[in-house]
């Protein structure tokens, strides 16, 4: 039987007064997420806890197929609950972007809007699982940018898709197969804006799994922490 364990952390940053990530770790469900909150006036809190209460209903009991066909469709309550919120409120939209993973004993998949992303990491080798929605990605897949230099543009936090935002909720998707030892990286845009590639690969190699998190937040908060930081590193362990 494939063994599955995590290490969580999240923290409000070195600047805001409020933290508006959210994270869930289910391991009885074989689900992680990360949510990050957009909005202000404790809207964005509103919308990231949203989407983790959302997930975090889902009955433990169902099948694979279920189990996966019930995240997305948490994911796309949310998106509705967020919309209604921002109605009653009057004050603008508010919403949140959402990586979640789910594993069953040779796969995984993922679903995500945004720039909160997943990340690989397996035989010494990181790779970007997801696909930032965001106005400077398209810069990146057009390969005028990397992502180290792409998070230094001033707009680099102007996200294209969200969850609360807009009428209908577009979510990516990705499948693959598992490798014993890999480890998975979900985070928010206040890890990556501060920690790059080379130096995340080196904290996923280096650091014991119920340290990982912690290390990486901490590599954030260090490099000047500008926004809310969130990770969860899920590691296959056999």
């Amino acid at each position: 039987m494939t063994v599955f364990r995590h290490s969580a952390a999240t923290h409000v940053g070195c600047v805001r007064k409020l933290n508006e990530d959210a994270i869930l770790a289910l391991p009885a469900h074989r689900i992680w997420a990360v949510a990050d909150g957009m909005g202000g006036h404790e809207g964005g809190d509103f919308a990231s806890r949203a989407v983790t209460d959302a997930i975090a209903a889902l009955p433990v009991d169902l099948a694979p197929a279920g189990m996966m066909a019930g995240l997305r469709d948490a994911i796309l309550s949310a998106h509705e609950c967020i919309l209604a919120e921002s109605d009653r409120r009057a004050r603008g939209p508010i919403g949140a972007t959402v990586v979640a993973l789910i594993l069953s004993e040779d796969h995984f998949a993922a679903f995500w809007a945004g720039d909160s992303r997943l990340y690989s990491f397996r035989a010494g080798q990181l790779d970007m699982l997801s696909t930032d929605h965001s106005m400077v990605a398209e810069l990146v897949a057009a390969g005028g940018l990397s992502w180290e230099e792409a998070e230094q543009l001033p707009h680099a936090n102007v996200i294209t898709r969200a969850v609360g935002v807009g009428a209908a909720l577009d979510l990516d998707k990705i499948r693959g197969r598992l490798a014993p030892g890999e480890r998975f990286l979900l985070c928010s845009d206040g890890l990556t804006r501060h920690v790059g590639g080379p130096e995340l690969a080196g904290i996923l190699g280096a650091a014991p799994l119920e340290h990982a998190a912690d290390a990486l937040v901490a590599r954030a908060l260090a490099a000047g922490g500008s926004d809310n930081v969130s990770a969860i590193v899920v590691e296959v362990a056999g």
